[in-house]
C-alpha cells in the first residue's frame, strides 16, 4: 500500500496507525535511508555519498533499498510506503520492482486536504522557545492565544511553518507529486479519503476502504 497527500495532510500519522492496526510494516524512505547509513550497508554507503554532498539520493537506490527489505523477507506480510514515490519515474521504477518480485500494489491511498486547510494546519504550529512545548491548530491550542501555558513565554513559529514557505511547499508538491495521482488512477488502485475530519474519523474512513 502507498500513502499520498500534501504536507500537513496527516498521511504519516495515519499510515503508522494503519500499519499497526493491520500488523504490517510502515516504511518511511527517510527512515530506510537513515538506517542503511547507520548500519553501513553497501546501499547505505552509496546513499551517504549523495547525502553528504547535499544531493538527492537517486531513484534506483531508493527502490533497491526497498527491494533489499523484500529479499530479506521482512515485507512478506505486507507494508505501507510513506513518502515514496514522489514522482512518476519513481512510481514506474517501483512498479517494475514489484512485477520483478511477483508483488501486487493493492491500494494507493490519497488523503484529500484543501490548500487552505494545509496552510491553517502547518502555519498553526507553534512552540515555546523556553520549554519547547508545542501547540497546533486546531487540536492543541494554548489557553491564551500566542502564550505558553506553562511559563507564559511568547510562542514562536518555525521558519518552515511560515505561511509563505508552506504555500511554496504546496506548489512544489503539486508540480512533482500530483501527476502520481493520475498514474495510480490509471492503474485503478487509487482510493481517495477526505482528510479534513478528525483524525479518528479519517482513520475510520481508511479502514472502510482498505479492509
Amino acid at each position: 500500500m502507498i500513502f499520498l497527500g500534501p504536507p500537513g495532510s496527516g498521511k504519516g500519522t495515519q499510515a503508522v496507525k494503519l500499519a499497526k492496526e493491520l500488523g504490517i510494516l510502515h516504511l518511511s524512505t527517510g527512515d530506510l535511508l537513515r538506517n542503511a547509513v547507520k548500519e553501513g550497508t553497501d546501499l547505505g554507503k552509496q546513499a551517504k555519498e549523495y547525502m553528504e554532498q547535499g544531493e538527492l539520493v537517486p531513484d534506483h537506490l531508493l527502490v533497491e533499498l526497498i527491494e533489499s527489505k523484500v529479499n530479506a523477507g521482512e515485507l512478506s506480510d505486507g507494508f505501507i510506503l510513506d513518502g515514496f514515490p514522489r514522482t512518476v519515474p519513481q512510481a514506474e521504477s517501483l512498479k517494475e520492482m514489484f512485477t520483478k518480485n511477483g508483488m501486487t500494489l493493492e491500494a494507493t491511498v490519497l488523503l484529500q486536504v484543501s490548500d487552505e486547510e494545509v496552510v491553517r494546519r502547518l502555519s498553526g504550529r507553534w512552540f515555546c522557545p523556553v520549554c519547547q512545548r508545542t501547540y497546533s491548530y486546531p487540536s492543541n491550542m494554548p489557553k491564551v492565544d500566542g502564550v505558553c501555558d506553562d511559563d507564559k513565554t511568547k510562542l514562536q513559529r518555525r521558519p518552515d511553518d511560515e505561511e509563505s514557505v508552506v504555500r511554496n511547499r504546496l506548489a512544489v508538491y503539486k508540480k512533482q507529486t500530483q501527476p502520481i495521482e493520475d498514474f495510480y488512477r490509471k492503474e485503478s488502485v487509487l482510493v481517495e479519503v477526505a482528510g479534513e475530519k478528525s483524525p479518528l474519523a479519517v482513520f475510520d474512513d481508511l479502514l472502510k476502504v482498505v479492509l
